[in-house]
Parts: C-alpha cells; sequence; structure tokens
C-alpha cells in the first residue's frame, strides 16, 4: 500500500513537471502558461454557455404593414412592398385554398394579419376616422366683370304653360317651321333652344319647354336659365295645373313674365276669363294695374306675333341684359343625349366668354375639349357668344342636364377638376354611409340591452335557454331561405334618349306609393338604344326594359325575346306610364268577389241513415234565385255565418239534382257536421276572379 501511494505522488510529480515542456514544444514562442485541465474544461463550458444564451441582444426594427378590411391580394403585397407570390408563400401550410386566389381576391381579416405575422412584420389597423384634407382643385365662376367690358346681349325668352296650349305652335310660327310635326303625339317632350331673328332685325333665344305634368323637372330648369318667361294659356281652356305650376318655376326664379293668351280665334275663346284666373295666382295684368303685360294672339293663323316680339324686346330693353363675350366660358347645359355618330352631346346656352373649337370644359364630373358646335338647324358654327344655343360635341361622358359648364385652361386642369369633385362626392357617400352604419349599429345596441333587460332575473341557463326559444325559427332558416320572400317585385330598366327624359321618368317613379302591393326597383338607367348590357341586366334581375324614344336593334329585339325580357317602347311619355301601370297590375294576384246566386230557409231537420251513419239532413225551401250543388254554400243564424263550404248532396223528393229554383223544396246535407236550425238562412255563391288594378296615380 505504501509502494503505491510512493508511485502515485511521483507520476504527479513528473505530470507537472512535463506539461510545461510539452507546451512549450507546441508554442515555441511567445512563452505561455498552459491552464490546468479544469480550468481550460471551465472555459470551454463557459463560452458555449455565452454562445447560446448571448447577454447582449441586437433589437431588429419589423416593418410596419397599414392593413384595412377587405383587401386583396395585390393591395397587401402592396402595403408589405411585396409581390403578390410572397402573400401565397405566407399563406401556405393554412386552411386558405390557394389555387382560388388571384391577386384581385379579397382576404379575411385572420389571414390578412396572418400573411402579415408570417413575413416577420408587424401590422397596425388603417385609421379611418382621420382622412388627409386634399387641397380643393374645384374650378369656380368669374367674378363679376368691369362694366366696361359688358355689351348688349339677345334675352332667352322661356316658352311655358299647360300641355296642348299651343306653345310649340307659337315657337313655330315665329320659326316659320314645323316643330309640332315631329314631336311624337304632338306635344313637346324635351326641352329645344332656339335663335328666332325678328324681322325688326333683333334676336331672340327661345326656349320651349314640355308642357305635361311628368316634366316639371324640365320647366323648372328651363325658368332657372332663362331672363323672360312667356306664360301661354289657351284662351279656351284657361289656367290648369302645369298653368300654375309654372307661374309658381317663374316666381322662384325671379324671373319677368309675359302672358300670351292663344287660340283667340276660337269661337269659344274668353281671354278676359283667362285674366281674371290668373289674379288669383298674384299675376296681375296692366289693364288690372299690375305690371305684367298681356297679348292674345293666335299661334295657329299667327296673329298679333309682332306684338308679341315686341313687347318681349322692350322688357329686354328694361332689364338692359348685357354680359362680357371675353374671357373664358360660362354657361348652362339644357339638355344632353348620346348620338350615334357624334357620340355625347350636349346642349348648352352661353352666358358669358365665347364658345369655340378646341375650348376645354368641366361640367359637374365631366369635361370636354370642343370638336364641333352645331345650331338648331345642324349647321356647324364657329362660335357661339353669351345668349346663344348651341350643341356641343367633343364630351368624354355625359353631363347631366342642369350642369353648370365652366371653360379651363388645360386637359390636365380638366381632369383635376373632375377628378376632385368625384373625390368630394365619394367622400359625402362615406359620410353618409357612416352615419346610417352607426344608426343602426346604435339601434341593434339598443335592442341587445332591452333584450337583456328582460331576463336579468334568470340564471345564465334559464337566460340561454330563452334566447333559444325565441330566436329559434331564426336559426333555423338556412341563408338561402332568409333571401326568398314573398313579396312581389317588378325590377326595372329605364332607358331614354336624353338626360332629361331619364329624369323626368325617374322622378316620376319616385312617387310610386304602392309599395305593399308590388315592390318597384330601378336596377340600371341609361341614355342611349337598347343594348346587350341592358337584356342581359334584365334577364338576371327578371325584370322589364323600358325604353323613352330610344330604338332597339333587330338583333336585341331578338335576343330580348329568346330570354324572355319584356321590352317596352314608347315616344309618348303617358303612354309609357300607362303600359307600367298594366304591368303592375298584372303582377298583383286577383281579387276574388262573391256572387250569390241563391237563398233558401231552413223549415226543419231530419237525420237519414246512411250505411251505419246518420247524415242530418236540412229540409229547406228556396226563397231567391237557385240552388246550384257545384257552387259554394254558407249557414247564417242571425247576422254571423256559422259554416262556409260544399254540399255533400242535393235531393228534391227523393231524387239527387243539381239545381233547385225558386219556391222548391229541397234537402241538402253539408260534407262537414253542420248543425242546422230551423229559421236558418243557406245562401248559395259564387267566387269570381276580378283582377286587381294598382293603386299608384303618378298624377296624369
Amino acid at each position: 500500500m505504501n509502494v503505491m501511494s510512493s508511485v502515485m505522488r511521483g507520476a504527479r510529480w513528473l505530470l507537472h513537471a512535463d506539461l510545461p515542456l510539452l507546451c512549450t514544444a507546441q508554442r515555441p514562442a511567445p512563452l505561455l502558461t498552459c491552464p490546468s485541465r479544469s480550468s481550460a474544461s471551465k472555459q470551454v463550458r463557459g463560452q458555449m454557455k455565452q454562445e447560446r444564451n448571448p447577454k447582449v441582444k441586437l433589437k431588429v426594427d419589423r416593418q410596419e404593414v397599414e392593413i384595412r378590411q377587405g383587401m386583396t391580394v395585390a393591395a397587401l403585397a402592396l402595403a408589405m412592398d411585396k409581390d403578390s407570390d410572397h402573400v401565397l408563400e405566407a399563406l401556405l401550410n393554412t386552411s386558405v385554398d390557394l389555387d382560388s386566389l388571384e391577386p384581385d381576391s379579397v382576404l379575411e381579416d385572420r389571414w390578412i394579419k396572418e400573411a402579415v405575422t408570417r413575413s416577420g412584420m408587424k401590422f397596425r389597423w388603417a385609421k379611418l376616422s382621420t382622412s388627409r384634407e386634399r387641397p380643393k382643385q374645384d374650378a369656380q365662376r368669374r367674378p363679376p366683370a368691369d362694366p366696361s367690358l359688358l355689351v348688349g346681349r339677345p334675352p332667352v325668352v322661356t316658352i311655358m304653360g299647360h300641355v296642348d296650349h299651343g306653345k310649340t305652335t307659337l315657337l313655330d310660327s315665329l320659326r316659320k317651321s314645323q316643330i309640332v310635326s315631329t314631336e311624337a303625339g304632338g306635344i313637346t317632350q324635351h326641352i329645344g333652344a332656339f335663335l328666332v331673328q325678328l324681322p325688326t332685325g333683333e334676336k331672340i333665344t327661345f326656349l320651349d319647354t314640355p308642357g305635361h305634368a311628368a316634366f316639371s323637372s324640365m320647366r323648372a330648369r328651363g325658368a332657372n336659365a332663362t331672363d323672360i318667361v312667356v306664360l301661354v294659356v289657351a284662351a279656351d281652356d284657361g289656367v290648369m295645373n302645369q298653368t300654375v305650376e309654372s307661374i309658381q318655376h317663374a316666381k322662384r326664379a325671379n324671373v319677368p313674365v309675359i302672358v300670351v293668351v292663344n287660340k283667340c280665334d276660337k269661337l269659344q275663346a274668353d281671354p278676359q276669363r283667362v285674366k281674371q284666373e290668373l289674379l288669383a295666382h298674384d299675376v296681375v295684368c296692366e289693364e288690372f294695374g299690375g305690371d305684367v303685360q298681356a297679348i292674345h294672339v293666335s299661334a295657329l293663323k299667327g296673329d298679333n306675333l309682332l306684338a308679341l316680339a315686341e313687347a318681349t324686346v322692350a322688357l329686354a330693353e328694361v332689364l338692359e341684359l348685357k354680359a362680357d363675350p371675353s374671357g373664358p366660358v360660362e354657361g348652362l347645359v339644357i339638355e344632353s343625349r348620346m348620338d350615334k355618330g357624334k357620340g355625347p352631346v350636349t346642349t348648352a346656352i352661353v352666358q358669358r366668354g365665347t364658345l369655340k373649337r378646341g375650348c376645354i370644359l368641366v361640367a359637374g364630373k365631366c369635361w370636354a375639349k370642343v370638336r364641333f358646335l352645331f345650331d338648331e338647324n345642324g349647321r356647324t358654327v364657329p362660335g357661339a357668344g353669351p345668349s346663344a344655343a348651341v350643341e356641343v360635341v367633343g364630351w368624354k361622358d355625359l353631363p347631366s342636364a342642369g350642369e353648370t359648364i365652366l371653360e379651363v385652361e388645360s386637359e390636365q386642369r380638366a381632369r383635376e377638376v373632375v377628378e376632385w369633385r368625384s373625390h368630394e362626392e365619394e367622400q359625402v357617400k362615406l359620410r353618409e354611409e357612416q352615419n346610417a352604419i352607426e344608426l343602426k349599429q346604435k339601434l341593434h345596441l339598443e335592442e341587445y340591452h332591452r333584450e337583456r333587460e328582460r331576463l336579468t332575473h334568470l340564471n345564465w341557463r334559464q337566460r340561454r335557454t330563452a334566447l333559444y326559444r325565441a330566436n329559434k325559427s331564426v336559426f333555423s332558416m338556412r341563408p338561402s331561405e332568409k333571401t326568398q320572400s314573398d313579396q312581389l317585385s317588378l325590377p326595372l330598366i329605364i332607358k331614354g334618349d336624353v338626360d332629361g327624359s331619364v329624369e323626368t321618368l325617374l322622378n316620376i317613379l319616385e312617387s310610386y306609393d304602392a309599395q305593399q302591393q308590388c315592390q318597384l326597383e330601378v336596377v340600371h338607367f341609361g341614355i342611349g338604344d337598347v343594348s346587350e348590357n341592358d337584356v342581359n341586366m334584365a334577364d338576371t334581375f327578371g325584370g322589364s326594359i323600358y325604353g323613352f324614344n330610344v330604338a332597339a336593334s333587330r338583333a336585341m329585339q331578338q335576343l330580348a325575346a329568346r330570354r324572355g325580357v319584356p321590352l317596352r317602347l314608347h315616344n309618348v311619355i303617358y303612354k309609357l306610364i300607362d303600359e307600367l301601370k298594366d304591368e303592375l297590375s298584372s303582377k298583383l294576384p286577383p281579387l276574388v268577389s262573391r256572387n250569390v246566386v241563391g237563398e233558401a230557409r231552413v223549415l226543419a231537420m231530419f237525420d237519414v241513415t246512411v250505411g251505419k251513419k246518420k247524415v242530418p239532413v236540412a229540409g229547406c225551401r228556396v226563397q231567391k234565385g237557385q240552388l246550384d250543388r257545384r257552387l259554394k254554400f254558407r249557414l247564417i243564424r242571425g247576422r254571423e255565418t256559422i259554416w262556409e263550404g260544399s254540399l255533400a248532396a242535393l235531393k228534391h223528393h227523393k231524387d239527387e239534382v243539381q239545381m233547385v229554383k225558386v219556391g222548391m223544396e229541397c234537402g241538402l246535407s253539408a260534407d262537414d257536421d253542420v248543425d242546422f236550425r230551423a229559421g236558418d238562412i243557406i245562401e248559395c255563391f259564387e267566387e269570381l276572379d276580378k283582377p286587381q288594378v294598382t293603386s299608384w296615380d303618378p298624377g296624369f
């Protein structure tokens, strides 16, 4: 044992003595002290631990992505500054069907967040409440011109009045043309603008407005664009509905009025009565101490038209009508339409400046570079000064009638104005939608709280059971069943030749007040002839196409016939409305009316054995008409109807009969268990289906 201890001590001494030599042999210079094995192992373990758990962590700034609801794949990729493939790769190994995703596919909110998170980025929701204010880029009217630059201009005169009182015939005689013959049904259905030069050399721009009740908006637009209103009243008819409405339009526009009493050549004409009727509407003629001129004319024979022209010119001189013919153009769109060869065309009144070819115009959300200018006869004109009425060709889109026309310096400026106006309109719509959403959320929350308050005394299990019972029918309905409705509906596609016609039709349809009978829905409206898109849309919605002053090619008619789409084209406004009312009425179920055929009184009751069953039989005498077994019967006791149904048997003596006439006695048994009593009245009646008519009355 002592020997072994000595050997071990010697070995340890030799080990410590040789290690420096080994270290020196491996590293000749510089001299280093070789650490012990235990310390070396500690250093290695410390280094490995330090590598596994570094004390100094590098802070990595992750990219922040602004997201919003309903983002598409392309929009999310743009927000992440990546391509669309990156978004698809980020959504691998998820439940998303990647094969069905396209760049314009809308992603759910959870997958938007998942794609951003998997890409090593962080997200934040876009703030909808704070919107960046865009600089105002709208075009504005010029300030009033220097009086030294103003020159005289022709007056703009609007002819207004009741339908068929001779407005267009009057303008006819002034122009020595035949406008009436070209109007469908002999009534004006558009605003016509014409420049008339009188024999004395004066020029007057006339606007002929429709007198039919349907065209109220057109008359209002004509009154707002005019200097003088010529109110035409027929001497035989007197003041009518549209006459009163025209007076109101003129008063609202603050425009002076000249009264023209037309049809004075008729035997039943009474001009004095007409002027007295006008007193009730604050139109006081000069002979009654007022300041309104009254001219008696016969438009058909051309009598006294010169006096009307002189009165118009005299009033225009009193008004001192002047305008600035220089500088950017300002005007008003009177009418707009689609032309096959010219494209969008507008009828415009120039109010300031001189309109020429090449001018850049803005009206509403549309702009134009003027290609051609046409007068009322279809001839090209080089320019149009104040008060001139011209057709403007060169619009990129069709502006609405009544829009203000302003000239801008360049096409780029026109695009800026249109874009700014579109943005403003979109912002207004967004605010309206946001207010509607907030209102619905508030109502829903109030209803939720009211429903919860009724259940506060119950525990959670009872509350859950009560809610389930209350909403059982709602939960059990399938989504497809929820969309189905028993409510009748008539979807419509409206097409018109000009913007004013479409506006008129839409205004008429706004007065529809029979929604409880049949829903009336305008799914599309536009200007121009019936197109394939219109037929497809009508087929999709199961609706009808109504066109006013438009055509449908043979191919469109054949397509509509194959699809079963009703195509209803008219040139007269009231005929179109009449057919629409007929179609609405055809949608309604028939009304069932009861016609009493005969009446009998029960005299006695007895039972008859049929097989093993006793059947109660009423012995009766027919008092009125006749009893027909094939019809229906009802039992009346006093003033109360006890039973209603059919007969099981009708006998006269012992014979089965189909009919029993007045004065005859019979026995009858009902198909139900009925308690007949002596003195009861039995009526025999037939049910007749009567077509139901819509209750909508558009007012003409």
